[in-house]
């Protein structure tokens, strides 16, 4: 069974040869669309085709970032490309099947055999905190341990799904995080997203704070908070805020948070 991780990025160096070196060990392809980065991502997604990135190709940006463009030519690889399963994927993240399953190509395949053709993660936001505030090396899954669990919505990060032949949507509710596909049976045991967001503070605001979004996409009410991120509304936890992976790297999903905790800046001000 091939799996192909529908992976774009804009501006990841950061993160993008850890992360392409996690899902390759995860059994799982990589076709990289990248939204013309500046910096060095699409040199290190280049180095690696051939050994598990199957294609790389750039994405006109139109200067601001247009979600739907993004979803649209994602679902049309969907269909070009021979994978049997499909995840769409972001470059700050990892992605992990949970136990029993050893990859994320092992649960995947446990779930088609139980007769399911989609699967949803659940997000563990991964974040700099007060005490440790900057991570921006290679390592930063080593010394990054510190998250908190986002579920704003049941099945918020239903994205992974097996080959359609008939029509389906990425864009379904203007969420990028959601799969829409005919007779959608989804496997009852979520698997596990890390979501490394950001890797410093000064991170964050050179990510989230300098983009421009589409103006019809912010006008359907897409992008929420981060459409109109400043500075000061980026928001550093104290550790005992959060929860810490513990040695076996069990990911606690209780009491889950409805909103980014990175983006509550007026927390620290009251």
């Amino acid at each position: 069974m091939r799996v192909i991780a529908l992976l774009t990025a804009y501006n990841e160096e950061l993160v993008m040869g850890p992360v392409l070196e996690h899902l390759i060990g995860q059994g799982v392809e990589i076709y990289v669309v990248d939204n013309e980065s500046t910096d060095g991502t699409v040199e290190i997604a280049r180095s690696y085709l051939g050994r598990g990135v199957v294609g790389v190709e750039t994405l006109a940006r139109k200067g601001y970032f247009d979600l739907t463009s993004v979803l649209r030519r994602e679902e049309q690889l969907a269909r070009e490309l021979p994978g049997d399963w499909f995840i769409h994927h972001d470059a700050d993240e990892m992605r992990v099947a949970p136990p029993p399953y050893q990859t994320l190509k092992e649960g995947l395949e446990a779930a088609e055999r139980s007769g399911y053709n989609a699967a949803e993660f659940q997000e563990f936001v991964f974040v700099p905190t007060k005490q440790e505030p900057n991570h921006e090396h290679e390592d930063f899954r080593r010394t990054m341990r510190h998250y908190y669990h986002y579920a704003p919505k049941p099945l918020h990060r239903l994205n992974a799904w097996q080959r359609a032949e008939k029509a389906f949507t990425l864009r379904g509710g203007g969420s990028a995080h959601r799969v829409d596909i005919p007779g959608m049976r989804v496997f009852p045991q979520p698997f596990w997203l890390k979501h490394y967001i950001c890797l410093s503070r000064e991170h964050a605001i050179r990510k989230y704070c300098q983009r421009q979004y589409s103006s019809e996409e912010i006008e359907r009410g897409w992008h929420r908070k981060r459409a109109a991120l400043r500075p000061e509304d980026i928001y550093l936890a104290d550790q005992q805020e959060l929860k810490e992976v513990k040695e076996d790297g069990v990911l606690d999903a209780s009491q889950p948070l409805r909103e980014h905790l990175l983006f509550q800046g007026s927390r620290s001000r009251s």
